[in-house]
This record gives structure tokens, sequence and C-alpha cells, in this order.
């Protein structure tokens, strides 16, 4: 058998499927518009340029999906996106910025932000990640990412503030650049598009090098069941 030289290959991008589902790509220009459509065509997700009558084609046409710069003229786009009662539920993606700045838009429920300058690896690893939410295939996709601030209270009654990544019925994946330790007791608070600002307990479960760590909600307090309920009725709209 002849001996590996040690040289990893990097494994060939899945192959394109025929498109289920469709993103809008809002007044996002070349190259990165071009990278992004073979990016989602890779997982089987049409990609639709939109660069004129957005606000009206939100409200009159169906997608599971868009991309908008994190820009001010595009709250009026998530505004028009949050209210059709078509696509209120569409997974929003931020072009650009930082988690922070994404944080200006929390409101319209920005699930993930593709960074600037664009990079095919960086793409490809957040549609992947995302995809089963756009392709509504919820029975192998139980997280859903979303970007909101979080207000955190540990047991000696610090006070400060993670961005959320992702959230689930048991819990939620934040980025912080605060110091928690394993088993860390917090108090969470925080609001999710149509779920009113709801305060729940919490322990630390896991942390990494790179400021994120996760939180596992108390199984004794009842309060998460209205986390659980949302989900749901995110999933199911």
């Amino acid at each position: 058998m002849q001996k590996s030289s040690g040289t990893v290959l990097a494994a060939p991008p899945p192959r394109s499927r025929k498109a289920t589902a469709r993103v809008a790509l809002v007044d996002i220009k070349e190259p990165t518009r071009s990278l992004l459509s073979d990016c989602f065509k890779q997982f089987g997700i049409e990609a639709v340029t939109m660069t004129g009558n957005v606000i009206q084609r939100m409200q009159r046409e169906k997608f599971e999906a868009c991309v908008l710069s994190l820009i001010p003229e595009s709250g009026a786009v998530m505004e028009a996106v949050r209210t059709s009662p078509s696509n209120n539920r569409m997974v929003v993606y931020g072009l650009g910025g930082s988690a922070q700045e994404a944080m200006k838009f929390s409101r319209y429920g920005v699930n993930a932000v593709f960074q600037e300058p664009l990079e095919r690896p960086a793409a490809l690893k957040l549609v992947r990640a995302t995809q089963m939410l756009v392709l509504h295939e919820f029975r192998r996709y139980v997280r859903i990412p979303i970007i909101t601030e979080i207000s955190m209270v540990s047991a000696d009654s610090r006070r400060f503030t993670a961005t959320s990544m992702e959230i689930s019925t048991g819990g939620m994946s934040v980025r912080s650049g605060e110091e928690v330790s394993l088993g860390m007791a917090l108090e969470l608070s925080f609001a999710l598009l149509t779920l009113p600002r709801i305060w729940l307990r919490a322990q630390v479960s896991w942390i990494k090098p790179n400021k994120t760590f996760g939180v596992h909600f108390d199984a004794k307090d009842e309060r998460r069941m209205r986390i659980k309920e949302w989900i749901e009725a995110y999933l199911e709209s």
C-alpha cells in the first residue's frame, strides 16, 4: 500500500441539488453576489437578485431567506420582511460588520452574519450551518441561529451582556468578553422577535477559547417553557 505523503486534501464542496428554496440577495454587488449565489446553490437554495421594488416584492413574493448589508437603509426592508404574512419567519442574513453592529438590527431578528471581506470557505461554512432552517428540514435542525443581546447576572450580582449565537429549547450559545466558569449560575434576560422579554435561570455548560460559551437552562425554571413554545411556533410558521 502506498504511504501517505502527509498532505490532507480539502473535501470537495457538496454537489449542487435542485433548488427547493429561495434566498433574496438584496442590493448585493459583484463579486460578492456571485460568490453567495454559488454557495447557496451548493445546498439546493436558489439565489434571487433583488435591486428594485424590494419592499413591494417582499410583501407579495415568498422567500425562505434573504441577505442584506448591515447598513441603516436595510432597516426598512427588514421591517417589511418581519411584517409580511408570507416572509415574517424567513432566515435573515446580515452582510458585513460585526456582531455588535448586527445588534442595531436585533429587533428584526437577524439570524447570522456573513463577515466581510467575504471568503468562500467561511461563506460555505455559514450556509452549511443554517441550510436546514432555510430548507425547512426541522427534524434534523433543532437550534435556531439568531443574534440578540442577552443580559446576564451572576450569583455574586456581577452584571454583563452577551450576544446570542444559537438557541434551543434546552439552552443557547453566546459570545461575550466576560470571564465565566463552568457551572456558573446565571440569571438571563432577553427578547426574541415575537417573544417579549423573558427572565430565566441557567448555568454555564461549556466554554471555548474564542470568547464563546454555552448556557443550559434550569430544568426547574418553568419560564423556559416560553422558549420551547416560541421555537415550536417559529418552526411551524
